[in-house]
C-alpha cells in the first residue's frame, strides 16, 4: 500500500542521471556524523535519525574508518532518536568490514527506544552495547 499523501510531501524534483525526491518528511531528518582517533579506536558519534535517507553517509563514515586502518570502532548513538533497519544494515556491514581485519565495533546506547530496536531483531547478541563511550574504550 502507498503512503497516502505523498504527493502532498513532495517538494522538490531534480533530475539529471538520477532523480532525486526530496520530501517534506526527508528533508527535516538529519544525521550529524563526527568521528575522532584516539590510540588506535575511533569513535565516531552519531546525532539524528539513521534511516534510509542517512544511512549511506554512515555507511561511508564506517568504510573510510576501518579503509584507514582503524578496525576498532566505537559507534555513539547517545543522540540517535530513531533507526530503521537500513541504518541496522549499515551497522552490520562495518562490523563485518572490521572483522575481516581482526577488529570489533562497540555500540555506545542507553536510550530505550533504540536499544528495543536492537533486542527485537537480535543484534543486542552480535554487538557488545555499552553505557558511555569510556566503557566502551576499556572493552
Amino acid at each position: 500500500m502507498l503512503w497516502r499523501g505523498w504527493e502532498r510531501a513532495v517538494r522538490k524534483v531534480q533530475c539529471r542521471n538520477v532523480c532525486h525526491l526530496t520530501t517534506e518528511a526527508s528533508s527535516q531528518m538529519e544525521l550529524d556524523i563526527r568521528a575522532e582517533r584516539e590510540d588506535g579506536i575511533c569513535t565516531i558519534t552519531l546525532s539524528g535519525e539513521v534511516d534510509v535517507y542517512t544511512a549511506p553517509r554512515l555507511k561511508e563514515t564506517l568504510i573510510e574508518t576501518i579503509e584507514s586502518g582503524c578496525a576498532n570502532v566505537i559507534v555513539n548513538l547517545e543522540d540517535v532518536g530513531f533507526i530503521d533497519s537500513s541504518g541496522l544494515g549499515v551497522l552490520v556491514g562495518g562490523l563485518r568490514r572490521a572483522k575481516e581485519r581482526s577488529g570489533a565495533i562497540r555500540l555506545v546506547c542507553t536510550r530505550e527506544n533504540i536499544l528495543k530496536i536492537f533486542r527485537i531483531t537480535g543484534l543486542d547478541k552480535v554487538f557488545p552495547i555499552l553505557e558511555s563511550v569510556e566503557e566502551a574504550r576499556q572493552f
